[in-house]
């Protein structure tokens, strides 16, 4: 769902150095700096009021007292209402998402201004054109207790996680090390169709801790995630909150098709070529996908004629 564009005359609300940047977007994580603490929209009590007009199926929260191995399907509730959750939230050891903010007029425009400083320094860079037709663009809030914890896992998209309030402790893996992450695992975790029962979390094991790296992030940091990096998160002694803002590319949506594909020929017993190693069998699986989706959807136009 793309935001509204919209001209702002204030400053930027990202700081980030261009080398940095252009050396490590988009397959490294690091970090930039941001202005956003002092906004408005972050200020506890507006984010009750966000989270009273949010629908229920647009917030996720549970028990922060888990392990990085949650299972996600036992996942314990804290046997409170979303807003006495975000009100008692220093005290009552929780952890909330409030999911796609964009939809609410304020929030999309704050998402709206930090996607479009980001889109400027890849338009100005040297990515080609995998990093146009930008979609999907989503926002998130994360509001947690002290010390809680978020499981071991990975997401989809390009994903900038900036702190607001509070401190938290990020490892995350490079998205390559086929040590933590197998590829038929990434070619699950990836692909660009999801069945019934898929769930972000992954297993973990001790031994992988050692291939981390360890990110701190304090208010005025923001952290990049590259597409499909495995992490986990540890709060700090303080209620932290986070903001989210994702966006999916041409870049993205290719790897994610690759993906899918790899996936049925290895079903087959085949052996496929991972996206990035050969830009020509990219092409052709991507060509394939979209001459097969461009023909389904003729097929089914003409059925539904005949019908």
């Amino acid at each position: 769902m793309a935001v509204e564009s919209a001209v702002h005359k204030s400053s930027e609300l990202l700081k980030i150095d261009d080398a940095i940047f252009n050396q490590n977007f988009p397959h490294h994580g690091f970090k930039i700096a941001h202005q956003l603490c002092d906004e408005p929209e972050f200020r506890l009590e507006r984010l009750i009021q966000l989270a009273q007009r949010m629908p229920e199926n647009q917030v996720e929260y549970y028990s922060g007292k888990v392990g990085i191995n949650q299972d996600p399907d036992k996942h314990p509730k804290n046997g409170l209402s979303i807003v006495e959750t975000v009100r008692r939230i220093e005290e009552c050891g929780s952890w909330m998402v409030l999911k796609n903010v964009q939809s609410d007029p304020d929030y999309g425009r704050l998402l709206r201004r930090v996607l479009d400083e980001i889109y400027g320094k890849l338009e100005r860079g040297q990515l080609g054109p995998h990093f146009r037709n930008f979609h999907r663009e989503e926002g998130f809030i994360f509001i947690s207790s002290p010390n809680s914890i978020t499981p071991y896992h990975l997401d989809e998209e390009h994903n900038f996680l900036a702190q607001i309030r509070g401190s938290k402790e990020i490892s995350m893996w490079d998205p390559q090390d086929r040590t933590v992450l197998p590829e038929p695992q990434i070619e699950y975790m990836l692909q660009v169709y999801h069945g019934e029962g898929y769930h972000r979390n992954m297993e973990f094991k001790d031994e992988f801790q050692q291939r981390a790296t360890v990110f701190p992030l304090t208010p005025g940091e923001a952290l990049h995630f590259p597409v499909g990096a495995p992490h986990w998160v540890k709060n700090g002694p303080e209620v932290s909150i986070s903001f989210s803002f994702t966006f999916r590319s041409e870049m993205s949506k290719r790897q994610a098709v690759v993906y899918f594909l790899n996936r049925k020929l290895r079903n087959r017993g085949l052996k496929p070529t991972p996206p990035g190693v050969s830009a020509m069998r990219d092409s052709m699986k991507y060509g394939a996908f979209q001459g097969s989706r461009l023909a389904g959807g003729i097929l089914k136009k003409r059925q539904n004629k005949w019908t």
